[in-house]
């Protein structure tokens, strides 16, 4: 299964897509798409809309998982992370491809097994699940790769688990 990843932002939206064979992972590309807050808010969501449609052709994705927005203290940060989020969500929709969403607590469960893990820890544990030989980077694009290994745990589970049910009513 190819998953596609995503971390919205306005000024940084991450992507990465992995490939899952069994519970074996292996990332296949990564990468950040920048905007500058000089552009228009339509030039940006234009950006970050082509560059995920892009990202869906170039790596032709099962499914999708996208980190969920965080509300918090700043609202005005969420606000411009949602216009972020629709756009890449719309990149998808737009594909024909389903999304799977996932706060930013159950995507640090999965991959470091404790929602309260930092960045460091995060990074960390992508690149140990990965195999990859270096840290990636930025941030956002491990953040994107976390969400994509998160999405291969709960749909490998949720098969699993369908399995188990069939095979006690047969």
């Amino acid at each position: 299964m190819v998953i596609l990843g995503i971390d919205p932002g306005l000024a940084n939206t991450g992507w990465g897509v992995i490939e899952t064979r069994g519970s074996l992972m292996r990332a296949r590309a990564y990468d950040c798409v920048h905007t500058d807050a000089k552009d228009t808010l339509d030039h940006r969501l234009g950006l970050i809309f082509n560059r995920i449609g892009f990202a869906i052709r170039e790596y032709n994705p099962d499914a999708v998982a996208i980190e969920s927005i965080y509300f918090g203290t700043n609202t005005s940060a969420a606000i411009w992370t949602a216009h972020a989020r629709g756009a890449a969500i719309a990149a998808c929709a737009y594909a024909g491809i389903q999304v799977g969403e996932y706060t930013p607590m159950q995507i640090k469960q999965a991959i470091v097994g404790t929602g309260a893990a930092d960045k460091g820890q995060v990074t960390y544990m992508v690149r140990n699940v990965l195999a990859l030989d270096h840290d990636p980077k930025p941030d956002h694009c491990a953040d994107a790769l976390a969400a994509a290994v998160c999405h291969a745990h709960s749909t490998r589970t949720l098969r699993l688990a369908q399995q188990t049910l069939r095979k006690v009513n047969l």
